[in-house]
C-alpha cells in the first residue's frame, strides 16, 4: 500500500500546481466547449507519460540528449508564444471567458491545442517522466502499483 499512497499523493501534489495544460482544461470547462474530449485527451496522454516515466523513459532521455533538447526548447517556444497570444487576447478582449461573448471554436483546433499542451509542454515531461520516474525507482517490483495510483488519480481529477 505504500506504493499506492505514494503514487496517489504524488499525483495530487502535481495536479494542484496549475500549469499550462490545467489552465487550458479549466478554460475549456468555463467555456463549456468540448470538455469531455479535452479531458479524455489529457488523461490518456498523462497516463501514457506516467507509465513511460515509471518504466524507464528517464534512462532513454539520458541516452538521447537531442530528444531532451528538442522537448525542452520546443516546449518553451510553444508556451512562450501561447502566453504572448493569451496576454494579447486579455488586453484586446477582457471579457473573453464570458459564455455570452464566446464564439465556439472548431473541434479540430481544440483537439490540436489539447495535444500541443499535452505533448509539447516541457513541464509535463519533467513531472510525469523524470520526477515520477525517479520516485518509482525506490519501489522496485511495486512500481506498477505506483503507476496505477498515479493514473487513477489523474483520471479522477480530469473528469471531476
Amino acid at each position: 500500500m505504500s506504493a499506492f499512497w505514494s503514487g496517489f499523493f504524488t499525483s495530487l501534489s502535481l495536479i494542484l500546481a496549475i500549469g499550462a495544460q490545467n489552465a487550458f482544461v479549466l478554460k475549456q470547462g468555463i467555456k463549456k466547449e468540448y470538455v469531455f474530449a479535452v479531458c479524455l485527451i489529457c488523461a490518456l496522454g498523462d497516463a501514457l507519460l506516467i507509465f513511460a516515466g515509471v518504466f524507464g523513459f528517464a534512462k532513454v532521455i539520458q541516452k538521447f540528449e537531442l530528444f531532451k533538447q528538442v522537448a525542452i526548447y520546443g516546449g518553451f517556444i510553444f508556451l512562450f508564444v501561447y502566453s504572448l497570444k493569451s496576454l494579447y487576447s486579455a488586453f484586446k478582449n477582457p471579457k473573453s471567458l464570458l459564455p455570452s461573448v464566446q464564439h465556439e471554436s472548431k473541434f479540430s483546433k481544440i483537439v490540436l491545442l489539447t495535444l500541443a499542451f499535452t505533448w509539447l509542454n516541457p513541464h509535463v515531461y519533467l513531472d510525469t517522466m523524470l520526477l515520477i520516474g525517479s520516485i518509482s525507482t525506490k519501489f522496485g517490483n511495486e512500481n506498477i502499483i505506483l503507476a496505477s495510483a498515479l493514473v487513477l488519480h489523474r483520471y479522477f481529477s480530469s473528469f471531476l
